[in-house]
């Protein structure tokens, strides 16, 4: 009894299906993240008094692509997301929105100023890529 039982367990397993990766836009630790790197970047891109924190930014990316590689994605995977443009116009309409969501007026830098300056102080993600001058 017991070897049969251990046979249609064995059987089972290798009739199972593989489980396949999901895209890396649907891989929240990575889709968010990514995101909010984007966010930093458009605020000290249209903020004349943040700047980046660029050695921490650098990190953050090297994190990110590690983090995915981890999941068991190739590098080849991860390029193909962050090159895709159809993921890049996704999370530019997604960072329209968050900008809108937040007051920000994107025609007016200081809106800008606003916004990361608030990051800053709230240290969230956003903010930790980012130093007021």
């Amino acid at each position: 009894m017991k070897i049969l039982l251990t046979a249609v367990l064995g059987a089972s397993l290798l009739a199972s299906p593989t489980m396949a990766k999901p895209p890396l836009s649907k891989v929240a630790a990575i889709d968010d993240a990514l995101f909010d790197l984007g966010i930093a970047d458009r605020i000290r891109k249209n903020c004349p008094v943040i700047n980046a924190r660029m050695f921490k930014a650098i990190g953050y990316v090297r994190n990110l692509e590690k983090k995915a590689r981890d999941m068991g994605y190739t590098q080849a995977e991860i390029d193909a997301y962050t090159d895709n443009d159809v993921e890049k116009d996704r999370l530019r309409a997604k960072a329209a929105a968050f900008f809108r969501a937040r007051g920000v007026d994107t025609s007016d830098p200081q809106s800008y100023c606003a916004l990361g300056l608030q990051e800053i102080q709230k240290s969230s993600r956003i903010g930790s890529l980012l130093r007021a001058k």
